[in-house]
Order: structure tokens, then C-alpha cells, then sequence
């Protein structure tokens, strides 16, 4: 037993360190794009977030994609069906380059008109519709780079994707540090600067990830065809109710933070540097929960009903002891790291708040974050969403509501409804889990 336990914690951590260190290497870049932006003026970081509004959309849908294909493969992989998952990758590549095509001339041709209705300016479209065309339009590249991404982290190489993260990183920041300002003879280029090297990142990062999983032992061999059909449905079957939890979570949030706006604009600010510095803590979570849905998938499909609830069973507590250390760690340091986003003494004392009732909430967004992977690994997408939709809805909107604005709580009701929705969704994602796992034949 002592054994197995080594081997599953190195193979667990050989797939969460790369997915964490990857996580990590796209908010940086997403810090320095916006760094950058602001150079161009506020005008500019209000038509490029607008232009992101859209793009998180699609962003949800590719995503929903490469859960459902991760799911399959890993599952047809762990069973030695190496023709099988093989045949997933085929369709996984085929359904979002079509997919991704459609939504790429969607784009170019209705662009314009769809931001006006989500509120852009004249002056914010001069920024927004040049970003959203040609990174909207040339959508096949997002699509390519995460469901790529997703089949080779489905046979347990999550180190190539790190890599291409990284290189993909350099490539943009490089690229916007020349092209955004002008260096040299080469002119400032403005947003378009941010255009290039956000697009120039996914070819390379779609070229790299491509050779990638041509090298692995499930190649994609490239009969172009439709006539897989059950294969093909069975990766929407599990896809769509993982893009509708995204989607879900993006609605929610629109409404969840028009709300914190009503309460007022300090809070909302504060609400939202919290939230950053909070997206580093959690970040280990997800690795965790990458590790645990590839190899609970990989698991399930060699019928190893005892390990997989290992799997789960260490997953979860490692996310619960790292979340619970770097929520202390949150606690104690976060008076320093609020002067690093404010001198604001108002805010300051709001993002202290919050993130101090958020130290307590870290382990039931531990479980909560790693449970819904492995339920996604068994290739359950339809109780994280009913989660989310449940969370998002019945317990985190009402909570604002209630704790923060009739009970006048500010900052720390917006946080408390969190830890609440946290707690809740935990158990009951557990209590689905451990069903799940004894009905597993």
C-alpha cells in the first residue's frame, strides 16, 4: 500500500506542478497584456475587456471541449485502447476546428454589432473591434491550443503543455514590448502590437502542441471524416454540460458583480484586486484537479475502482493542506500585497477583509475545485454544472443580496456568501463523489 501510495503521489504531482506552473505563466501574461494596454490609454483597456467579455465565451466552449475529449481519452487510454483514444483525439480536432471556424467568421462578419449591445462606445470600438476580429476571427488558434493541450495532459504529459505556455508567454510579452510603444524603426503599433503577439503566441503554441501529440502514443491519424459518429457524440454528450458550467460561472459573475457595484465602487474595486491576489492561492487546486480527472479517467477505463478513490482521496487532502498553508500565508501578508494594487486606506481595509475571511473558505474551495475534476475524469460534467448553477444562483447571488446589501456588510457579506457557496457546493460534490465511486463497476 505504502507504494502505491508513492507512486500515485508522484504522478499526481507530476501532472498538478506543470498544470499549476502553466496556470500561473497565463496570469502573468494576462498582467503584463493589461500592463501594456494601459500604456495606450483607459480608453483602450475598456474596449480590449470588452473585446475579452466575447472571447471568455468561446474561451468556455473550447474548454468544455477539452474536458469532455480529456475525459474519453484518458478513460480509453487507461483501458489500453489505444485506437480508441486515437479516434477521440481525431474527432476532438475535427469538431473544434470546425466549430471554431464557424465562430470565427460569426465574428468577423457580427463583431461590431454585438459590442455595441454589451455597451461599446464609439470611441471604445476603435480598440474593442480590430481585437475581437482578428483574435475572435482567427478563433481556430484558442480552440487548437486547448484541446491540443488537453490530449496530451489526458496520457499524463503535462509537461509539454508547460513548456509551450512558457514559450507562448515570451513570444507575447516580447512582442508586446516591442510592438506596443515601437522600438527602435519599428513603429508603435498600439493595440494591433497586442493583436500580434497575442496571435503569433497560439500559432506557435498550436504548431508546437500538434508535433507534440503526432510524437505521442496517441497520435492522431489524420483520415478526415465525419463517419465516427458515436464517437463524436459521445465527446458532446460529455462536453456540453462542461462548456454550460462555464458558461453558467461567466453569467453568474455578471450578475454577481453588478451587484457589488450597486454597493459601491470602492468595494467593487477592492472586490476585484481581492480576487486577483486570491487567483494565486487557488492555483494549485486546479493542477490538483487536472492530476486527479486525468488519472481517475485513466483508472476508470483499467477498472481500478480501489485506486481511483485513492486518487481522490489524495488529491483532495494535498489541495486542503496547500490551500489551507497559503490561506495562512494570505492571512498574515495580504496588509503588504493590498499596497501593491492601492494606497486607497478604504480599499486597502476592504481587501484586508476579504481576503482574511477568504483564508477560512480556502479548504471547501479546495474540495470543490478538485471533486468537480475528478467527477469530470469518471466523465460526470453534469453535476459540476447543476453545482455551479446551484452555487452561483441559489447561494452566492442571494448571499450578496442579503448579507451584503439588507444587512449593510459590505465587503465582508460579498466574501462570507462565497465561503458559504464554497462549503455548500464541497458537500455536496463529496456526497456525489462517494456515490459516483461505489456505483463504479
Amino acid at each position: 500500500m505504502m507504494h502505491v501510495k508513492q507512486s500515485l503521489t508522484q504522478q499526481i504531482f507530476n501532472i498538478a506542478i506543470p498544470t499549476t506552473i502553466e496556470n500561473v505563466l497565463q496570469t502573468m501574461v494576462g498582467f503584463v497584456d493589461t500592463l501594456m494596454v494601459a500604456q495606450i490609454g483607459l480608453v483602450a483597456v475598456t474596449g480590449v475587456n470588452l473585446a475579452n467579455t466575447v472571447l471568455n465565451v468561446y474561451l468556455a466552449v473550447f474548454l468544455g471541449i477539452g474536458i469532455g475529449t480529456s475525459s474519453l481519452v484518458a478513460r480509453k487510454f487507461g483501458a489500453g485502447d489505444i485506437a480508441g483514444a486515437q479516434a477521440v483525439g481525431q474527432q476532438a480536432i475535427l469538431l473544434s476546428t470546425g466549430l471554431s471556424s464557424v465562430v470565427g467568421i460569426l465574428t468577423i462578419v457580427f463583431g461590431r454589432p454585438l459590442l455595441s449591445m454589451i455597451g461599446a462606445t464609439p470611441a471604445t470600438l476603435s480598440y474593442a473591434q480590430p481585437f475581437l476580429s482578428w483574435v475572435g476571427g482567427l478563433a481556430i488558434f484558442m480552440a487548437g491550443t486547448t484541446v491540443l493541450g488537453s490530449l496530451l495532459r489526458a496520457v499524463g504529459d503535462a509537461k509539454t503543455p508547460m513548456f509551450t505556455s512558457l514559450m507562448a508567454n515570451v513570444i507575447n510579452i516580447m512582442l508586446d514590448l516591442i510592438l506596443v510603444r515601437g522600438f527602435g524603426p519599428i513603429p508603435a503599433l498600439g493595440v494591433y502590437g497586442i493583436i500580434i503577439g497575442t496571435l503569433a503566441a497560439r500559432v506557435f503554441s498550436v504548431g508546437y502542441l500538434l508535433l507534440a501529440v503526432q510524437q505521442s502514443r496517441t497520435a492522431v491519424k489524420w483520415r478526415w471524416s465525419w463517419r465516427n459518429r458515436p464517437i463524436l457524440a459521445e465527446i458532446v454528450q460529455i462536453s456540453l454540460p462542461a462548456a454550460g458550467e462555464k458558461l453558467v460561472l461567466r453569467g453568474g459573475q455578471v450578475v454577481y458583480f453588478s451587484l457589488i457595484v450597486a454597493i459601491g465602487a470602492t468595494t467593487f474595486a477592492a472586490h476585484m484586486i481581492a480576487g486577483n491576489i486570491e487567483s494565486f492561492v487557488y492555483m494549485p487546486a486546479y493542477g490538483l484537479a487536472t492530476a486527479a480527472a486525468v488519472l481517475i479517467g485513466q483508472n476508470v477505463g483499467a477498472k481500478n475502482k480501489k485506486i481511483v478513490q485513492r486518487i481522490a482521496e489524495l488529491t483532495v487532502g494535498y489541495g486542503i493542506l496547500l490551500l489551507s498553508l497559503l490561506g495562512l500565508v494570505m492571512f498574515l501578508t495580504v496588509p503588504v500585497m493590498a499596497t501593491w494594487f492601492t494606497q486607497d486606506h478604504v480599499a486597502i481595509a476592504q481587501i484586508v477583509t476579504a481576503l482574511r475571511i477568504d483564508a477560512f473558505s480556502q479548504p471547501g474551495l479546495a474540495v470543490t475545485i478538485i471533486i468537480a475534476g475528478a467527477l469530470q475524469g469518471m466523465g460526470d460534467t453534469k453535476t459540476p454544472l447543476w453545482s455551479t448553477l446551484i452555487g452561483m444562483f441559489g447561494i452566492r447571488i442571494i448571499g450578496v443580496i442579503v448579507l451584503g446589501q439588507w444587512c449593510d456588510w459590505g465587503i465582508a457579506g460579498i466574501w462570507i456568501a462565497l465561503g458559504i457557496d464554497y462549503d455548500v457546493r464541497a458537500i455536496y460534490l463529496w456526497l456525489t463523489w462517494q456515490k459516483n465511486s461505489r456505483n463504479m463497476v
